[in-house]
């Protein structure tokens, strides 16, 4: 890889003239501009962005710290984050905690991984970084967040109660109710539930949520309709069995997973999913569109988090203003396929 003075020998102009072509400054012919880019690249030159850093003012370089990057919803979100930065002239450094992979899926009730978030900041300060987005790999309030008063920080897929932290996350409880709501539209009133994890903040919202569309529409909530599940897509099983046993004809499982279990169910018994039951998941996971007839589902708008979280971190850099943080809540949406019948 070649340096920038071997760019400039090579072309016959002075290390200057090459560093104004790539920071748009300077007055060149359009032919020395492409001719120096050409050759830049034949030669495999690239930027030195961090010693570019250093003799800016401020910054374009943001930092992305993950708390594991083969959690489904962490690509979609640094890919939006990815986007928006690359739109508006802006690059990132991207750290992995890969927290799921040291710590299992529990890992948040761990406390041991706190240092290794801590040291992460540090790296990212330590690199000048002119802002910080982190991305959870589960949804909740992330209390152990360093103070960085000198860069904009902003949590995607969670929140923080620090008033100089944006957080960025999905209405988990308007989601339940569109999802509800679709059953209902189509003719459903017996409408079974099977929910997450009864400590996580998703059941509890989304738990409102099918209460609230219920009650909108005039339908009693029947507490024999509501299964406790684990997100697995055994428990989901189990849950089809009971629910289908007490009469329901439609189905609201709080995640794909859960809904598998129920298709496993159906397989077993025969029972024609979206002719004669009615089945909606949430999160729009890859395995949705495999199943006969394929889920209709909630999908978490995994993109525009991140893009928002991209944006506030970058309105925060051009305002030049200290950051205040936000709370956005972004919504997401129902994807129609197969799953759901109507009934007279």
């Amino acid at each position: 890889m070649a340096n920038i003075k071997e760019v400039a020998d090579a072309c016959g102009v002075s290390i200057a003239t090459v560093s104004n072509i790539f920071n748009g400054k300077g007055r060149v012919s359009e032919e020395t501009r492409e001719r120096i880019l050409r050759i830049a690249k034949e030669m495999n030159y690239v930027p030195n962005i961090m010693a570019k850093n250093l003799k800016q003012r401020r910054s374009n370089v943001i930092g992305i710290i993950t708390e594991d990057l083969t959690v489904f919803n962490s690509v979609g979100i640094v890919d939006g984050i990815h986007e928006y930065l690359e739109e508006n002239g802006y690059t990132f450094i991207l750290g992995n905690l890969r927290l799921y992979k040291k710590y299992n899926n529990k890992f948040y009730h761990n406390e041991e991984y706190h240092n290794q978030v801590q040291e992460e900041f540090h790296m990212m300060k330590s690199a000048q970084v002119a802002g910080i987005i982190y991305v959870c790999a589960h949804c909740r309030e992330i209390k152990f967040l360093p103070e960085v008063n000198q860069v904009p920080v902003a949590i995607a897929y969670g929140f923080s109660k620090k008033e100089r932290v944006s957080s960025i996350i999905y209405d988990d409880e308007q989601a339940a109710y569109d999802a509800t709501k679709e059953m209902i539209g189509s003719g459903h009133r017996k409408i079974g539930l099977i929910m997450g994890d009864r400590v996580s903040m998703h059941t509890n919202a989304r738990l409102k949520g099918y209460q609230r569309a219920l009650y909108d529409n005039g339908i009693l909530c029947n507490p024999d309709y509501i299964y406790e599940g684990d997100w697995s897509r055994e428990k989901g099983r189990e849950a089809a069995e009971s629910l289908i046993k007490k009469g329901v004809t439609a189905i609201f499982s709080m995640n794909d997973d859960m809904a598998a279990g129920v298709y496993d169910y159906a397989h077993e018994t025969n029972l024609e999913i979206g002719k004669e039951l009615a089945l909606v998941g949430f999160d729009n996971r890859e395995i949705c569109t495999a199943f006969l007839p394929a889920l209709t589902t909630m999908a978490i708008p995994l993109s525009e988090i991140g893009r928002r979280a991209a944006e506030l971190i970058v309105d925060s850099l051009d305002d030049e203003k200290p950051h205040t943080g936000h709370e956005d809540y972004v919504k997401c949406s129902l994807v129609k396929r197969d799953s759901v019948n109507i009934i007279r």
